[in-house]
């Protein structure tokens, strides 16, 4: 446990019982919702490649125009 959690946590014992419950819910929530972030990204990396090498190949072709608007013709 690092220093900082470790003083998290001892702050937190020396509060009322329905507020460690309240921190405790804020935790856990933020320790699933970390989870999931985790688990979308990496199994969007397969997409994510596949789009990259689709959005390189169009403008390969010259199928994408450039959005800065110092390229823009007069």
């Amino acid at each position: 446990m690092t220093k900082l959690l470790k003083q998290a946590f001892e702050r937190a014992a020396a509060l009322p019982g329905d507020e460690q419950d309240a921190i405790a819910s804020i935790v856990l929530d933020e320790i699933e919702d970390e989870a999931r972030w985790r688990a979308s990204f990496a199994n969007s990396q397969d997409v994510l490649a596949k789009l990259a090498k689709q959005a390189r190949a169009e403008i390969a072709r010259g199928d994408v125009l450039s959005e800065d608007p110092a390229s823009k013709p007069e």
